[in-house]
């Protein structure tokens, strides 16, 4: 289906739907993270490059966002046979550790240890209140383009045929998260968390990835109606408390367990919670699986992900478009996975047979 075809019914139904729908009603149900105890983690990544030849750099990303109300992190540790540096992007502020080790050393390794703590999320949609406003820097920031998701053409048309007739920034937000959960699918084929190329998706029509794409589509429309929105890239660190089994760590291990959610501004309540990425995860992977958009899983999902969050998750950072210190290759999209090069090319950071990297986690005692 070409998404010329695709109109905008689905949506309108479910923002009529949703708009009843008070922050308060989310306690009833099963899935209702709410600010509460703060729980601590220590996450140790664990980078080995085998048959290393010439000069080999690596970076491992680590937590550098800090947020009152739901995510601290603490200065990253490590050990490592090379010479290592913490360093920082210039835009954004994500950090990562920046590795680099000789000719003379063919098995190149790095172990990073990140505290951090967090809490749930939940905002109360129904009464905005004193929330900070943006400053003038960071609302051009979150509202401007990148290279994979720019804020004009066909970003620009498709957001404003979604927020037509929405009478506030809040009805705004909440149309084109409806929007993208009605029009996106997750596909289990996409390697990886995906790319996040918001054009080519609208233009070729084919809306399915996983959250690197759909919670970026959701930023890039956002922006492009106007309101300052930004990807946070991330790891599931926990299992989910609420009994979603696609929504947390199924273990200790958890080198797979790259996230990205997304967030919007919004005046009176500040940086708003939205992912409508897991509400397709939800969908695809929960018992029984391929579960229909009004099972009540996924609805219940649908209901909760825009305006909270359950913090069983690290937030790396917001960064776009990073160049990596040192590096001669291109530019990263993103900054979610650990990074290495040898003297010839960059490594694939999902193909574990030339690219081994272990990450755990663990909570700790209060």
């Amino acid at each position: 289906m070409s998404f010329n075809r695709r109109e905008l019914l689905k949506a309108g139904a479910a923002l009529s739907l949703a708009a009843g729908l008070p922050r308060q009603a989310a306690a009833q149900g099963a899935f209702a993270p709410q600010p509460g105890a703060w729980r601590e983690f220590q996450i140790v990544t664990r980078l080995e490059i085998a048959n290393a030849k010439g000069p080999t750099q690596a970076w491992i990303p680590v937590p550098s966002v800090n947020e009152q109300d739901w995510f601290a992190s603490a200065p990253s540790q490590w050990t490592s046979n090379g010479q290592a540096s913490l360093k920082k992007d210039q835009n954004y502020g994500a950090g990562l550790v920046h590795a680099e080790w000789s000719d003379a050393q063919a098995t190149p390794v790095i172990e990073v240890t990140s505290i951090v703590k967090v809490r749930d999320r939940a905002i109360d949609l129904s009464k905005p209140g004193n929330a900070q406003t943006l400053s003038a820097a960071d609302r051009a920031l979150y509202t401007g383009s990148t290279e994979l998701t720019p804020t004009g053409g066909i970003v620009k048309e498709t957001a404003d045929k979604i927020v037509r007739g929405s009478k506030t920034d809040l009805d705004k937000a909440r149309a084109i998260y409806e929007w993208v959960v009605d029009n996106t699918f997750r596909d289990a084929k996409v390697r990886g968390c995906g790319v996040g190329d918001i054009a080519a998706m609208l233009k070729s029509g084919n809306l399915g990835g996983k959250c690197a794409d759909i919670n970026a589509l959701y930023v890039g429309l956002a922006r492009a109606a106007g309101l300052p929105a930004r990807d946070v890239y991330g790891l599931r660190i926990a299992p989910s408390k609420f009994g979603y089994k696609s929504l947390g760590a199924g273990s200790a291990v958890i080198s797979k367990a790259q996230h990205c959610r997304s967030e919007v501004h919004l005046a009176g309540f500040g940086w708003v919670p939205v992912d409508p990425a897991d509400v397709r995860k939800v969908a695809l992977e929960e018992s029984p699986a391929n579960l229909k958009i009004d099972d009540p899983k996924v609805a219940a999902a649908r209901h909760t992900l825009f305006g909270a969050w359950e913090t069983n998750w690290l937030a790396y950072n917001f960064a776009h478009d990073v160049a990596l210190p040192g590096s001669s290759g291109p530019k990263l999209g993103f900054l979610m996975y650990p990074q290495a090069e040898t003297a010839s090319m960059r490594l694939d950071c999902l193909d574990p047979d030339t690219f081994k990297y272990t990450i755990t986690s663990k909570e700790l005692s209060a």
